[in-house]
């Protein structure tokens, strides 16, 4: 046996004999569960479960073996497992009317480690909520005791009374260890006292754990490794004789499904398709809603516009009963059901006990009859289920026995035949690429089919439509050529549903234009939602449609109800269309521009379209733009204030818009940066605004390049109407005018940079780097030097800088720059350089000369006698000086 002698060479026996494997036990077991996922097992005794870990023990390089190893015993009060199931750490125990469905987890609580004792992981409820010892002595031949039903989900079942102990025996170095157990799910039953005689009629049976997980990719054996599977969701399944409960557990625990028997069930096997239930002579199969909660678990997208599944609520159904004769156990694998059955209905394996002990918590013995050697009448039946996609093909050509009825039975047939399909595509690993391909075939055809149902049956769940429709892989126009037309007139009331799925199709700027059927769209619209007509026609599918049909549907429209401004916007851009230029000024004229711009907000597209990610401008945007520049600025701008249009977006609109290409920026660009930064959007980033702004004024400055249209604000507008805009220092007006800049363009653009740079919100360390294209020999490039170096407090290499360029400028820059903390520079920097100068002479002596008697006037009204003194240069002429040097002498007489 395995686990004696593990050294001993066994390559060639363990090739042709079974290999068998003693796992001792202290305590006669009562039920065993392996785990689907990982093998380990688990053994249920009367007061705990043993938990085997399964081992992969590698003898050689040629040889590996499997070994179980005791690593859990989980002790277990108040409840006698009758059957038991075990997944990756979940465990549900079922007695005669009990279910405890519980979670071992590996990760420490609370700091806690792990310790080899019996570790009380949680309390038994308090004597008053359970029975009393009291209460358990007074049980005798004549007593009864019966129970309430009882359901207790998450914390609360630890409430149940059941009380659970772990003990952890396996090896320090193993992998997972648990440390303590969560319970998820406490569910006590109570007998029918009127057929309590009838001891079977109210034991649970079949009791069951169903993963489902997400499986990784194809190995290069095409089959799908354990280890590489997630758990995604998990169901427990446990049935009455006459009625099943599914459940859900892993991030919840809620009932998903009740099932109702027709007769009285004898065992049932669950499956990600179907629910297989015997009774004495009928093998019944239920739909299951695994498959819509799994959806649900794996997509955040599901339940939205964008995708779809049945609800997990929705009813369960029989599928099908056939007829077997003496029914007694069933099992299933992939697509096979295994039966027994026997034509004598004796029960072989039965439990003695008296009704009486069954409504007790105390343990049942399970008894054995001992059948005859040789028992005639048993035979073993393997069916194979039908293939999904044939299922699934017999179920849409009965549904369309519904489908002029117009009722929920056709959703609900749909429905199930979706989901059939949607279980069989959960564990891909089942699959061969063909059958698989068939499968998701099948999938996108349910999808129409079901979303054909809810556009045209009038429910409340008629949007389910969009969802369903965009699954099946559809094109519009092929939904469309899906409905009767021919049916439907003018006055006949459309289905909502179809309805919906138009007008977020429309909507949703697909690259697909409708052809044949756009009339009918625009006359559905008309009939049913004239609101929304406005918007439909400027949707990029429909511009195939007659411009003559449009303008005569929105002529016949009420605008009492609707926005009076959207239809005649709507109507401009019909009249632009068919050329009619009189009746789209006119259109154009009948509102103010603040109502146009309004009008543009509601309905975007009808200035930018989106084609293949590209924003478009459409021909009333063009027509606009030659007409009404300022309107069509101002209206991109109210998009962009109410997140109709983004930044990155807005500037490549004007880009195409005017026919540049991506490195020019055109003006009417310009125009709208200016406008964002006099509109103080919240959402602009300045800093960045003002680099674009700048970095193309310093272009056209360096360049002399002048503006293709007309800029729609002056320099002058800017300062006045926007507080970034600042305004220019007069300094800067004198250092401007000692050339003549004949250049108006030139001019404005040089003023709207000195403005920007004079603002209270610019970063001029940031632009610094980008002024080497404009010259400092010419008069816009000195200019803006020394403004951002004045910005910077860089005064004293601005008085050399203007002394050398522009000594005119000293006096009037000195009067705005040097004042409060910068006075001293007057007689510290200004006054010596003028006197250095001065001394040399040359052409600019007269400059220098004034500059100079300015200054000792200021110095001599800031300095006291004996420091203005200290400042005068030691050969000056003192005559020149005198008449500075009284003025300081008297002046403290003067005040």
């Amino acid at each position: 046996m395995v686990g004696h002698d593990v050294e001993t060479p066994l390559c060639e026996t363990f090739r042709d004999q079974m290999s068998i494997i003693e796992m001792p036990l202290s305590e006669a077991p009562l039920c065993l569960s392996c785990c689907p996922v990982k093998g380990d097992l688990l053994v249920g005794c009367t007061n705990k479960l043993v938990l085997f870990s399964l081992k992969y023990q590698i003898i050689n390089e040629e040889l590996s073996i499997l070994d179980f190893e005791r690593s859990l015993v989980i002790h277990i009060r108040n409840i006698t497992p009758v059957e038991i199931s075990f997944c990756v750490g979940y465990i549900a125990v079922m007695s005669d009317l009990e279910v405890l469905i519980l979670k071992l987890e590996s990760n420490p609580k609370n700091g806690e480690s792990a310790n080899h004792r019996p570790q009380k992981t949680n309390s038994p409820m308090k004597p008053a909520e359970g029975i009393s010892n009291e209460a358990l002595q007074l049980e005798s031949d004549d007593f009864v005791i019966c129970q309430k039903p009882m359901e207790l989900l998450g914390e609360k079942s630890e409430q149940s009374g059941v009380s659970v102990t772990l003990e952890s025996t396996g090896l320090d170095d193993e992998k997972i260890k648990y440390f303590h157990v969560q319970h998820l799910l406490y569910r006590r039953f109570a007998p029918d006292i009127s057929s309590y005689v009838l001891s079977d009629d109210i034991k649970l049976h079949s009791l069951q754990l169903l993963p489902v997980y997400q499986t990784g990719s194809l190995t290069s054996e095409r089959k799908y490794s354990y280890q590489e599977k997630e758990l995604l969701s998990l169901f427990c399944f446990f049935s009455l004789p006459h009625v099943g409960y599914l459940y859900m557990v892993v991030k919840s625990v809620e009932l998903m499904s009740v099932y109702q028997y027709p007769e009285r069930s004898q065992q049932a096997v669950l499956t990600p398709q179907f629910l297989h239930v015997i009774t004495s002579n009928y093998l019944q199969c239920f739909t299951v809603r695994c498959s819509a909660a799994t959806a649900r678990e794996e997509d955040p997208d599901m339940d939205s516009t964008v995708k779809a599944c049945p609800p997990v609520s929705m009813d369960v159904c029989a599928l099908r009963i056939q007829l077997f004769i003496g029914l007694k156990a069933i099992c299933h694998f992939k697509n096979h059901i295994i039966l027994l059955t026997k034509a004598d209905p004796e029960v072989i394996p039965e439990r003695s006990e008296s009704p009486k002990r069954l409504l007790s918590r105390k343990a049942t013995s399970v008894k054995l009859k001992t059948p005859p050697v040789a028992e005639a009448g048993w035979n073993l039946y393997i069916v194979n289920t039908i293939s999904p996609v044939q299922l699934y093909r017999e179920m849409v050509d009965y549904s369309n026995t519904y489908k002029t009825a117009k009722t929920q039975s056709c959703i609900h047939l749909l429905s199930e035949a979706h989901l059939l399909v949607r279980a069989a595509l959960m564990d891909p690993s089942q699959l061969e690429p063909a059958e698989k391909a068939e499968l998701l075939e099948a999938f996108k055809e349910s999808c129409g089919h079901l979303g054909d149902c809810y556009s045209r049956l009038d429910t409340q769940y008629s949007h389910l439509a969009l969802p369903y429709y965009k699954m099946s892989g559809l094109s519009m126009a092929e939904v469309l050529a899906r409905v009767d037309w021919a049916a439907e007139d003018g006055s006949q009331k459309y289905d909502r549903g179809l309805i919906f799925y138009i007008n977020h199709s429309l909507y949703e700027n697909l690259d697909e234009e409708l052809s044949e059927v756009t009339e009918r769209v625009v006359q559905m619209f008309h009939v049913a939602e004239p609101k929304q007509l406005p918007h439909i026609l400027c949707s990029p599918s429909m511009k195939n449609v007659n411009p003559l049909t449009a303008l005569r549907y929105l002529r016949k429209l009420d605008t009492s109800g609707l926005s009076s401004v959207l239809v005649t916007l709507s109507k401009a851009a019909v009249a632009l269309t068919v050329g009619d230029l009189d009746l789209h000024q006119q259109e154009m004229r009948s509102h103010s521009e603040m109502k146009l711009v309004c009008g543009f907000i509601l309905e975007p597209r009808l200035l930018i379209q989106q084609k293949k990610g590209q924003s478009v401008p459409t021909e009333l945007a063009l027509h606009l733009k030659e007409t009404q520049p300022g309107l069509l600025v101002a209206s991109v701008l109210g998009l962009q204030k109410n997140n109709k249009i983004g930044i990155e977006e807005a500037d490549s609109f004007f880009k195409v818009l005017c026919g540049k290409d991506e490195d020019t920026i055109p003006q009417l660009l310009v125009d709208f940066w200016e406008a964002q930064l006099v509109a103080c959007l919240p959402d602009v980033l300045l800093q960045k605004l003002f680099f674009k702004l700048t970095s193309q004024y310093i272009w056209r400055l360096s360049k002399r390049q002048p503006p293709d249209t007309i800029p729609l604000r002056t320099s002058e507008d800017l300062i006045n109407t926007c507080n970034h805009y600042g305004l220019i220092y007069p300094w800067v007006n004198v250092l401007i005018s000692s050339d003549s800049l004949a250049d108006k363009n030139y001019a404005e653009d040089l003023s709207k940079l000195q403005s920007l740079i004079c603002g209270p919100s610019f970063d001029i360390a940031s632009i610094v780097p980008f002024l080497e294209p404009l010259s400092e020999d010419t008069v816009a490039g000195l200019s803006v030097q020394v403004l951002c170096q004045t910005r910077l407090k860089e005064y004293e290499q601005c008085i050399d800088t203007l002394l050398e360029r522009c000594p005119e400028a000293i006096i009037p820059y000195a009067n705005h720059e040097l004042k409060e903390e910068n006075r001293t520079l007057w007689w510290k920097k200004l006054l010596p350089e003028l006197c250095q100068r001065i001394k040399c002479g040359g052409e600019k002596y007269q400059l220098y000369l004034s500059s100079l008697k300015e200054t000792l006037s200021v110095v001599a009204v800031e300095l006291e006698l004996r420091d203005f003194l200290n400042v005068l240069p030691e050969d000056g002429t003192a005559a020149f000086f005198l008449p500075y040097l009284l003025y300081c002498s008297r002046k403290k007489s003067l005040t």
